[in-house]
């Protein structure tokens, strides 16, 4: 990797304030923790850190308040969660800046791990505020940015600090860079790429940038019925992005022309009614019929996707392949996930929803590797620049 790592500068005994990402689901009623698989992603640098007598500082963000405390989006609940982890109290912070903040970073000896409130609970962070960068910058002596779910936006805990510390990468910033970048440097081929999710404009950069060098693309979810019916197939009531179809047509054309193979569902589950209580059938995906809409991908498409994904050597997926949600619309994602558990290949799980998914199939395990960032990941793949790495120090 170009940046400087965490392993690249003098750590000991210095107060390190690591940007995580600690966005984790929380049950408002108990308080409870439903998934810290993103805790669990940062104890290799939180380790490191501490293995070399660090003074650790925590800073993170969780939901979207609006620039001021919300007590639903308080990161207190993982102190605890955390704690647990690391093997001895972490401090908390009820601010991430001020002068209760400072208070809580001069308490901290070598060895020691403090959390810092949800930094949006100050509108400057996403405002990119000088002045709270240089507050959050004064807490610390060191920046490691370990937070690559944030690391395309132009926030001050990822963009700002870096210009009053010296700034490196955690290891998981690492990591990800590293299994990302390979996808788009030196996949091992066979090389297939699975799509889903509702929407065509969330992945158009990402498969044009990747159509060279995919092997195979397959695509299903809700954005399958765009590509559907820029190939003249009726696809019913079906969400169609309509602005999108000439792209898909290209798209479509190129595949054709240049590779790679472009696999669309040939059968499909369609519903009257997006529900629980709606009625359901499978079709052939050009007997659509005209008052219904396309909410999974049909077991002649699992089957096909399957046969086809058994032939790889890098699998990279991300997407649902219908209305997950709904329990009668969940078969074909479980079945994709099942068959990436179980392929002999590089398994990359494109981080967001579909990495939830893996994660509560309990199939993780099962992946190669399954990345933090949904948006983050989207973006990287994209070829676009980010502005948390662009911020850390050049080797």
């Amino acid at each position: 990797m170009e940046k400087k790592t965490v392993r690249d500068i003098d750590v000991n005994g210095k107060r390190v304030l690591v940007r995580v990402d600690f966005n984790v689901p929380i049950d408002e009623k108990t308080g409870r923790i439903m998934d810290d698989s993103r805790i669990q992603a940062s104890m290799p640098t939180i380790q490191y850190l501490l293995n070399h007598a660090a003074r650790v500082i925590l800073c993170s963000h969780l939901g979207r308040p609006k620039g001021k405390p919300e007590a639903k989006y308080s990161l207190r609940p993982v102190v605890a969660r955390l704690s647990g982890m690391v093997g001895k109290p972490v401090a908390f912070s009820p601010d991430c800046v001020g002068p209760e903040a400072e208070k809580a970073v001069a308490k901290l000896r070598n060895g020691d791990v403090l959390l810092l409130e949800n930094v949006r609970f100050h509108a400057e962070e996403e405002t990119g505020d000088d002045g709270f960068a240089r507050a959050l910058a004064s807490l610390a002596e060191v920046y490691v940015d370990d937070a690559f779910g944030t690391a395309h936006r132009n926030h001050v805990s990822i963009v700002g600090v870096p210009r009053y510390l010296p700034a490196v990468a955690g290891l998981l910033l690492e990591k990800e860079l590293a299994t990302l970048g390979g996808l788009l440097e030196h996949p091992v081929h066979p090389f297939a790429a699975l799509l889903g999710g509702a929407k065509v404009s969330d992945k158009v950069a990402l498969m044009q940038n990747m159509l060279g060098k995919l092997d195979i693309l397959m695509i299903g979810g809700g954005m399958a019925a765009t590509f559907l019916k820029a190939s003249g197939t009726a696809v019913g009531k079906s969400m169609i992005e309509g602005e999108l179809l000439e792209v898909a047509s290209m798209i479509t054309k190129t595949a054709l022309a240049n590779g790679p193979r472009l696999i669309l569902p040939v059968d499909v589950v369609v519903t009257d009614s997006v529900s629980e209580k709606g009625s359901y059938q499978v079709v052939l995906i050009d007997q659509v019929p005209a008052d219904k809409m396309i909410v999974d991908i049909g077991p002649q498409t699992v089957q096909r996707f399957g046969t086809e994904l058994a032939k790889c050597k890098t699998i990279f997926w991300n997407g649902p392949m219908g209305v997950y949600e709904i329990p009668q619309f969940v078969e074909g994602t479980q079945a994709m996930a099942s068959v990436i558990a179980t392929v002999k290949a590089a398994s990359i799980i494109g981080g967001g929803s579909t990495a939830e998914f893996v994660i509560n199939q309990g199939l993780a395990g099962k992946m190669t590797f399954v990345s933090t960032g949904g948006g983050a990941s989207m973006s990287f793949l994209s070829g676009e620049k980010m502005p948390g790495v662009e911020a850390l120090l050049d080797k």
